[in-house]
């Protein structure tokens, strides 16, 4: 499992879980909340009654004075009340008085009218001078049918003369209840799924930047040019480090490999020259031996001072990782130019140097030097192998955003076993009419160059004979 999956799934449990008990707490506490409230309203309401009733309690015509007329004619009133989407047109108030020894006088409901009432929490502790409430289910196998009771005490100055009962259905209360759990589950649910949103973006975002540095580690692993993604905070921090890293367990790699390859290089034309300073020492030489010695010193000297520079050509190109300043290049342009620079020693050597008639207008971008450089070794490595009499040709045509440029002669072509080594390092063959071998770094510094603009380079034979080099490059936009 990836990690951003691993962090999004571990994230989304512990916020699922917070919510969870969040929205339960929340949700229990909503109904006690909307109880206690009501209670309190009820307490107010049955001390507010009970001072509206002393005045009949006193005069005996509790059950069909003026405040229970008054509170029949409520009982018909129609409220036409729309509170929080919940409308209200009945009151749900119950209002029963009990006389000082708890039995019932009055009952709006005139269910319960001379019941002794003495023993219900309400009237028992009012009596007592305490604060009197109950709970009691209307119906004993219902749970939902439970009443709360809130009584007041009636007095007569400081002496209780009886106790005023307020009833109120808890069920009354229900549709509150019901709308703000519903309000409730619907925002958690909402912050849920923002929660859930977050998760995705915040995983998102950390597989996307270790995503970007797990691919650079594998292209730089693989030995490729890459690129340090862009990442932000530690992210970024990370990506110098193995950026650094990779300089220098890179730059130590690549001294010790160069010094290998330059030592291996340089051993036959050095020991060429060893052997011919030997002879060149003997006073009996004659001098016709003498000056092909010398002449024989000097070639592999020359040998050895091609090979470094090319070596170091090839180092400086294999160390960059990119382009800093690349400029726009006419591609046709460039290859014109160097094809005339090469122009007298194709005629010396009998050779042809056929450029197409109107190649297309190719713009690059990238570096102008570089891209001289991998023409001209290109050109080179063509002459080089082109008989007398022969043609050396190149082209240039667009395809699609590239452009591609083909550089062929009409030689002996390459070895079928050589063409899957021709741009390695130093690896090199005979050259036409037994001349010496190439340095073996001409085809890898084309390579390099071809990648680090982009494009590619590749070598194959011709069907007609020779061989042909094909270098692809990207248009710029």
């Amino acid at each position: 499992m990836k990690i951003g999956l691993r962090i999004l799934l571990g994230y989304f449990v512990i916020v699922a879980i917070a919510g969870i008990l969040l929205l339960r707490v929340f949700v229990q506490e909503v109904k006690p909340g909307v109880r206690q409230a009501m209670e309190d309203t009820l307490a107010d309401t049955a001390n507010v009654l009970a001072e509206l009733a002393t005045d009949d309690m006193l005069a005996g015509r509790i059950a069909d004075g003026r405040f229970a007329r008054r509170i029949d004619a409520l009982r018909h009133r129609d409220l036409g009340a729309h509170i929080w989407d919940v409308r209200k047109r009945r009151v749900s108030y119950r209002v029963t008085i009990t006389d000082a020894a708890g039995i019932v006088v009055y009952d709006s409901a005139g269910l319960d009218m001379g019941r002794d009432n003495s023993r219900w929490n309400d009237v028992y502790l009012t009596l007592r001078g305490q604060y009197g409430a109950r709970s009691t289910r209307s119906d004993p196998d219902d749970e939902d049918s439970t009443v709360m009771h809130v009584a007041a005490p009636i007095l007569d100055g400081d002496r209780l003369i009886g106790v005023l009962t307020v009833a109120k259905p808890n069920s009354a209360t229900q549709p509150f209840i019901a709308r703000s759990e519903r309000t409730v589950r619907r925002w958690g649910l909402v912050l849920l799924g923002a929660a859930l949103g977050i998760g995705l973006l915040a995983s998102w975002w950390l597989s996307r930047q270790l995503g970007g540095l797990q691919r650079y580690a594998r292209a730089v692993t693989a030995g490729e040019r890459a690129t340090l993604p862009d990442a932000a905070g530690e992210f970024a921090d990370l990506g110098r480090a193995l950026e650094t890293m990779r300089d220098r367990l890179e730059g130590k790699q690549y001294v010790e490999g160069y010094v290998h390859s330059l030592t291996h290089e340089l051993k036959a034309p050095l020991t060429a020259i060893r052997g011919a300073a030997e002879l060149l020492s003997e006073p009996s030489l004659p001098e016709a031996d003498r000056v092909r010695f010398a002449a024989h010193v000097d070639g592999q000297s020359e040998r050895m001072a091609q090979t470094i520079d090319k070596l170091l050509a090839l180092a400086a190109v294999e160390s960059r990782q990119r382009i800093e300043q690349p400029e726009a290049i006419d591609v046709g342009t460039l290859l014109a130019d160097v094809c005339l620079q090469f122009a007298l020693r194709a005629e010396q050597q009998g050779v042809s140097l056929q450029p197409p008639r109107e190649p297309p207008a190719a713009i690059v971008r990238g570096d102008g030097f570089l891209l001289r450089q991998l023409f001209a070794n290109l050109l080179d490595n063509a002459l080089a192998h082109a008989p007398a009499g022969s043609r050396v040709r190149w082209s240039l045509v667009r395809a699609g955003a590239h452009v591609v440029v083909e550089i062929g002669d009409e030689g002996p072509g390459v070895p079928e076993y050589a063409l899957g080594r021709v741009f390695e390092r130093f690896y090199s063959l005979p050259r036409p009419g037994g001349g010496s071998r190439s340095s073996g770094l001409g085809l890898p510094f084309v390579a390099e160059v071809a990648e680090l603009h982009g494009g590619r380079a590749s070598l194959a034979n011709r069907d007609e004979g020779g061989a042909i080099a094909r270098v692809e490059l990207p248009l710029a936009d």
